[in-house]
């Protein structure tokens, strides 16, 4: 049985080898990261409140929706918390170093 060589190509230094990355795909900053993360936040948490009034005035059919879209939310508002705790305990870190 023959074994053949695997190549994807030349590996660029930034572009992981399990991860395709678009070349013309412009570089984002770490603040439109952080940006696009708590729009992302935002919207799951708007989807979760939705459900859940339209489940209280009975429009819903499936309770199981409004429990995932609840847990998702929570999920992602504890995410939230806890990378803005880790993000302060480095600033007041960073502002006890001396120089």
């Amino acid at each position: 049985m023959p074994i053949s060589r695997i190549d994807s190509g030349p590996i660029k230094i930034y572009q992981s080898p399990f991860q395709k990355v678009d070349a013309d795909k412009t570089k984002t900053s770490f603040a439109g990261l952080l940006q696009g993360y708590m729009e992302n936040v935002n919207t799951t948490v708007k989807q979760a409140s939705d459900l859940t009034t339209k489940a209280a005035a009975g429009e819903i059919d499936n309770i199981h929706d409004v429990t995932i879209a609840s847990q998702k939310a929570k999920l992602a508002l504890e995410l939230t918390v806890a990378i803005r705790d880790k993000a302060v305990e480095c600033y007041q870190e960073m502002m006890r170093m001396q120089i």
